[in-house]
């Protein structure tokens, strides 16, 4: 088979409302759904800052498969926006080098996760942002974000500015939190309606332990249907 005939590998960009609204669990139990299903899923995260811990947690969900620096090539070890910690570094990466990357381990699979750093408007380079990634890449997209007070309007914003760049097969997971509020029992309808034909799934909460992989499997069986429904 020539390198021109080979089948283009699904593309999944796993985006948030918000920082820590629970992107890297979703990722890896994606990952791990798909892998238990017999497919050639991998995951990256092509920028972190402050840590590596979500990388980290991808590379080990996956095997090893990819060294932690082919899951996140960019790395700054200040917890702030990777634009503003590549400025303190006197780091410039420009968007071509992060689609090259991207696309360099997507050759090697049937399936790519990419999981974003925070929201759609966090700068990731000089002049581009996580929605200028996601709009070059042409990628079906999950938004992640918490089913808690406020996640109506964050999440009515996200699915704006995605529908806006054409974003293909867009859907939204609402992450139950350790403690629910009124709104909790509420959020998925509304956004529901306001939303259609977008699908709006729940997925309630999953113990202080769930980003460890030593929980995924097990989550990843309670959670089967979900994220089946995600993955088709």
């Amino acid at each position: 088979m020539r390198v021109s005939d080979r089948r283009r590998a699904r593309i999944i960009f796993v985006t948030g409302t918000d920082t820590g609204v629970g992107k890297t669990l979703l990722t890896a139990l994606l990952l791990y759904h798909f892998r238990l299903n017999g497919h050639r899923a991998l995951a990256i995260k092509p920028f972190c800052s402050g840590d590596r811990k979500d990388a980290i947690l991808l590379q080990v969900a996956q095997d090893n498969e990819l060294d932690i620096d082919q899951v996140n090539p960019f790395y700054f070890s200040a917890p702030i926006a990777p634009l503003v910690a590549a400025r303190k570094t006197g780091t410039q990466i420009r968007l071509k080098r992060v689609l090259d990357h991207i696309k360099k381990i997507a050759a090697g699979c049937e399936i790519l996760l990419i999981e974003g750093a925070g929201g759609l408007l966090v700068p990731l380079g000089e002049n581009y942002f996580v929605n200028d990634l996601i709009n070059a890449l042409k990628c079906e997209v999950i938004i992640v974000a918490r089913n808690s007070l406020g996640t109506i309007n964050h999440t009515l914003l996200t699915a704006k500015i995605l529908r806006t760049l054409g974003a293909e097969q867009l859907r939204i997971v609402l992450m139950e939190c350790e403690k629910s509020d009124a709104s909790s029992i509420t959020n998925k309808d509304i956004l529901t309606e306001l939303l259609a034909p977008i699908q709006v799934k729940g997925i309630k909460y999953l113990g202080g332990n769930a980003n460890e992989i030593s929980a995924l499997k097990n989550n990843c069986k309670k959670i089967k249907k979900t994220l089946a429904q995600l993955g088709s």
